[in-house]
């Protein structure tokens, strides 16, 4: 079950705001630059001085998630809601700390509450849809026993496209992906390219889907379209070196690329995850045919995600070999 889009790269959501007398203006620069102990700090200041302000708490949670401790981020996040219990942002923000900690200790209650959370959170704002798009997921994905339930599932991929086509398109997709339909998710990402979408994450999602099946042409043509959106975006230092990566060629242009991303960025959800660029740059090493760096990049990305399998196969094929 993942509540997050990633693989894909997660949706940009507006997020509340407080004044800057709460210190939560500093600490949202801090968290956007990476600096997330140091936002947290930041907001431990905050919270003496405004501790009823939700924005505060969110913020809080935000940042643990961002660090991966998901049972800190599900206490902050739901310290928010109990001050704005209508907020929709701050609902979707605790299901998916609550997802996190569900996938982490196989937990069937902690599941129920993240779907709850979800739910609470269209209900709020039934626009809201990377709250639809966790939700559809979760209903594709989710046994019956926690709500799991694909008719559902196809429901909220409905009320997405009413909303956005092109969301509805991309949700459509993640559906057909995970139900055995590679053929229709291809169309359906395909049909997202060519409606030549404003917003760059529409393009990093489908470039997500094609580098997963190799196929270099189709992620250069998703990066064609983001780089004309924001050029000067650091994801795309990514994605250029994962096309070479795919490719084979260019091998030490594909290195610099992935080694560039991996300095410039910080490791946070709605980027691509670092893990992945350690492990693609270890596949660049191992088409060197520089074995003990390719090893120690698949290692490195086991060290940041141990649950990564595109880390673990990488590590499984070069052992074997």
């Amino acid at each position: 079950m993942r509540l997050l889009a990633i693989a894909a790269a997660l949706l940009l959501v507006s997020l509340p705001a407080a004044g800057a007398d709460s210190g939560v203006t500093r600490a949202q620069q801090q968290f956007e630059a990476g600096r997330f102990s140091e936002a947290i700090n930041t907001l431990l200041d905050a919270a003496r001085t405004t501790p009823d302000d939700a924005a505060v708490y969110f913020w809080l949670g935000r940042c643990y998630f961002e660090l991966r401790n998901y049972r800190d981020a599900t206490a902050q996040n739901e310290h928010a809601v109990k001050l704005a219990p209508n907020n929709s942002q701050f609902l979707l923000w605790l299901a998916r700390a609550y997802g996190r900690q569900a996938e982490n200790h196989h937990s069937f209650w902690l599941a129920i509450r993240s779907r709850n959370a979800l739910e609470e959170a269209i209900q709020a704002d039934p626009n809201n849809i990377p709250a639809r798009r966790d939700l559809a997921e979760f209903y594709s994905e989710a046994p019956w026993i926690v709500g799991g339930n694909k008719r559902k599932a196809r429901e909220q991929i409905a009320a997405i496209a009413a909303i956005d086509p092109l969301q509805g398109g991309l949700a459509q997709a993640e559906y057909d992906r995970k139900n055995g339909d590679p053929g229709g998710a291809e169309t359906e990402l395909r049909r997202v390219l060519e409606a030549k979408p404003v917003r760059v994450d529409e393009y990093y999602e489908v470039a997500d889907y094609f580098a997963s099946r190799g196929n270099a042409a189709m992620v250069q043509q998703a990066v064609d379209g983001a780089s004309a959106v924001t050029p000067s975006d650091p994801r795309l230092a990514y994605y250029r070196g994962v096309i070479l990566a795919i490719e084979g060629q260019r091998l030490p242009d594909a290195e610099s690329y992935l080694k560039a991303y991996l300095a410039a960025t910080a490791d946070r959800s709605d980027f691509p995850p670092h893990a992945n660029a350690r492990t693609w740059l270890g596949q660049v090493y191992e088409k060197m045919g520089n074995r003990l760096e390719a090893a120690e990049q698949y290692r490195a990305a086991l060290a940041i995600d141990p649950g990564s399998e595109f880390a673990k196969q990488s590590l499984k094929h070069l052992e074997r070999q």
